[in-house]
């Protein structure tokens, strides 16, 4: 696996800079009011749309949740963009010898209450219209091997446009439990209630 090779103050720049080019292609970004857990790290499992969510996963680490960014990405995409080795991304890859590696990796990131790790269930990008979401058994085994306490949060992003040029962003955030608290089967069935709550709530935002 890749490890990250994270450097402060390019992610504090990187993090900054985001901002900037997110509140510039977007009409708005709504973030639901949230307040973690004090003395808990994050896991925070998000809906993959579009080739903003990471973007939108470190605006949200950084200016809402308060935390230090890692984010899991696929070897393939990490190895293309090694930029992104210095703002927290580390390699998983499916399938490789090196997978089991790359949760125990993950696991140990999320023992330290000052970080925040980034995942994608679904593993590939999904249509922000779909109404369940597929968790497979690596955020199982993830979070079995989480130690120290560790929240996890589901944050969910859905986009309208309503009477601007420009997409606004609404996203979401749920709390699903603690790591170790929360049967797997019980999560994956929190996660989707609160996906499909977020789509209903979806109709009645301010615009």
């Amino acid at each position: 696996m890749i490890p990250h090779r994270r450097n402060k103050f390019v992610s504090d720049w990187f993090a900054k800079y985001m901002r900037y080019r997110i509140f510039k292609a977007f009409n708005r970004v709504v973030v639901t009011p949230f307040e973690p857990k004090e003395g808990h790290s994050i896991l925070l499992l998000c809906n993959h749309f579009s080739w903003w969510d990471g973007f939108l996963a470190n605006y949200l680490a950084f200016w809402h949740l308060k935390r230090t960014l890692f984010i899991m990405m696929q070897r393939d995409h990490l190895e293309k963009r090694m930029f992104f080795n210095l703002t927290g991304g580390f390699s998983i890859e499916k399938g490789a010898r090196d997978m089991i590696e790359s949760l125990n990796y993950a696991a140990n990131l999320c023992n330290d209450p000052r970080n925040l790790v980034v995942v994608f269930p679904q593993g590939e990008l999904i249509s922000n219209h779909t109404t369940h979401i597929e968790i497979g058994q690596g955020i199982e085994r993830l979070v079995k091997r989480i130690k120290g306490p560790c929240q996890i949060i589901y944050s969910c992003t859905l986009i309208d446009y309503f009477e601007s040029l420009k997409p606004s962003a609404f996203i979401h955030l749920f709390d699903c439990g603690v790591a170790g608290e929360v049967p797997f089967t019980e999560l994956a069935q929190r996660m989707n209630t609160f996906h499909q709550q977020a789509l209903a709530d979806q109709l009645h935002v301010e615009h």
